[in-house]
């Protein structure tokens, strides 16, 4: 008669294998706070509990029919705790007497063969990886669950709420505190291409509206490119209404100004101008020469 694995191992189990469960096909729902949750949890405990107690009347019926011997022997086996088994299981040597009684009947040059069995402990990890894999490739296959665009998705999602969260308390950015910095140049270019490249064309090489990469400009209210460009932004052009007042507008914001006058200043000062031979609109208005961005 074969002795039963604790009830505790059984818990244990279950709720691990509960638990990768909603990681891998609820892992967004909050699920630890859920009542459902630890309903479930509390059911199959409850459930558990009723096996192991119909296992222990299994268990009295079988061993009332064992022999004085059997009944002897059983009780010394069960008197081993559960995890010394599984230590001896792994690491135990057998006995000169026991290898005899487990010895295979085969050999060579004096070899022979032990029929030894697997530890338990590695016949658990086996099934356990076993179930793993399975709940795993049918939670890729089916859900979000550790897909690499998923994620992304998702981090992105959440760094655009905080960003959206900091600007509800960031102080307001106008011509008097915007100041250049090349860290804003990526994002300007990205904005660039939502609201000006319809007229100032890619790189803002000119078009419907005039080429800013050259040296040549319409509009001089500012001492420096950089804050002649957040003018520009923010009241929009007095000789042409199709410059539009974009922050005044709401079209954008303060901070969002300073990055594309960011970008702007970029590819006038730090890059060569895209010439008409290149592709470049003509140059329009007068040449200037700025002063220093953040003057």
């Amino acid at each position: 008669m074969k002795k039963r694995t604790p009830i505790s191992i059984y818990i244990a189990t279950t709720i691990g294998l509960t638990i990768m469960a909603f990681e891998m096909f609820a892992g967004d729902s909050g699920y630890f706070s859920s009542p459902f949750f630890w309903a479930l949890m509390l059911i199959a405990v409850i459930l558990l509990l009723i096996m192991n107690s119909i296992g222990d009347l299994v268990e009295n019926e079988n061993f009332s029919r064992l022999s004085d011997e059997e009944k002897k022997e059983y009780l010394a086996e069960k008197s081993i705790p559960y995890y010394q088994k599984l230590w001896n299981s792994a690491f135990k040597k057998q006995s000169a007497t026991e290898e005899k009684d487990i010895l295979i009947d085969h050999g060579f040059d004096g070899i022979t063969e032990l029929d030894n069995s697997l530890p338990k402990w590695w016949i658990g990890l086996f099934w356990f990886g076993c179930i793993f894999c399975v709940v795993y490739m049918t939670a890729f296959a089916f859900t979000e669950y550790a897909h690499p665009e998923a994620e992304l998705n998702k981090e992105t999602t959440t760094m655009l709420a905080s960003i959206v969260e900091y600007e509800k308390t960031a102080p307001q950015i106008d011509l008097e505190t915007a100041k250049y910095s090349a860290d804003n140049i990526g994002e300007g270019q990205e904005l660039f291409k939502t609201n000006c490249v319809t007229c100032h064309g890619d790189g803002g090489k000119g078009g419907i509206g005039p080429n800013l990469t050259d040296t040549h400009w319409i509009n001089i209210k500012e001492k420096s490119l950089f804050k002649n460009v957040f003018w520009m932004l923010e009241n929009g052009s007095p000789n042409n209404p199709t410059m539009r007042p974009f922050i005044k507008e709401g079209t954008i914001t303060g901070r969002d100004a300073e990055k594309i006058a960011a970008y702007i200043y970029h590819i006038n000062q730090e890059t060569s101008p895209i010439t008409p031979a290149q592709g470049g609109a003509a140059p329009q208005g007068e040449e200037v020469k700025w002063e220093n961005a953040n003057n």
